[in-house]
């Protein structure tokens, strides 16, 4: 695609071509659109979605033209604080791509997207009392010192088909145990959705 003029361009932290290796399409190939800047500052984040570059549209499709994956997975830092996002989301929804997009959901979601997977935190629960999205295809929690009365809480706020609860890493260590403990206890409730295990299976098989 020739350069336009006045195309805009948006912080790009990397692209590539890989497998997802999380939640409920685990496996699938897929293209990976890391948007660089966050709402949002977890201290067990393990991007680093401050270190990008500018890209123009024209950059970002060339790269993605050159993969062979048709799913995209929009990411970040937080892809739904960048307004212009729907310009390059109206070109691959044209081009046949399946969209989706990993949020922490305090934002509105694009119209193009597919299929949404959002990340709530429960470090900034004041946030998502006040506003967050009602609809996404799954949950994913991190499990921290707050994530019980979070999961409890998010059950409620957002509705989705698939609830996940991921291990916290810090400094190399997942805590694990922890993790399916506290799996176990959301699933003994009666009358409630269940909780499944997702856990970054990229990272344990070596691939980005």
């Amino acid at each position: 695609m020739s350069s336009l003029i006045n195309e805009p361009s948006f912080p790009i932290v990397e692209i590539f071509e890989s497998l997802q290796g999380e939640g409920a399409n685990t496996g699938m190939p897929s293209i990976f659109v890391r948007f660089g800047k966050c709402n949002l500052a977890c201290p067990w984040c393990d991007t680093p979605y401050n270190e990008f570059e500018s890209w123009t549209l024209s950059q970002i499709l060339a790269k993605m033209r050159s993969f062979s994956a048709k799913s995209v997975i929009i990411t970040g830092g937080e892809p739904t604080i960048h307004p212009k996002i729907v310009l390059l989301l109206d070109i691959l929804k044209k081009d046949g791509y399946f969209l989706a997009i990993e949020t922490n959901g305090l934002k509105e979601i694009p119209p193009q997207i597919d299929y949404i997977a959002t990340s709530p935190k429960a470090m900034y629960v004041e946030k998502y009392q006040r506003r967050c999205i009602k609809k996404a295809n799954e949950v994913r929690v991190v499990m921290d010192a707050q994530a019980e009365a979070f999961c409890e809480f998010i059950e409620g706020k957002i509705n989705a088909d698939y609830y996940f609860l991921s291990p916290c890493e810090v400094g190399g260590k997942m805590n694990l145990h922890e993790t399916i403990t506290l799996l176990g206890r959301l699933n003994s409730r009666a009358n409630k959705p269940k909780w499944l295990l997702s856990i970054q299976t990229h990272k344990l098989i070596g691939i980005e």
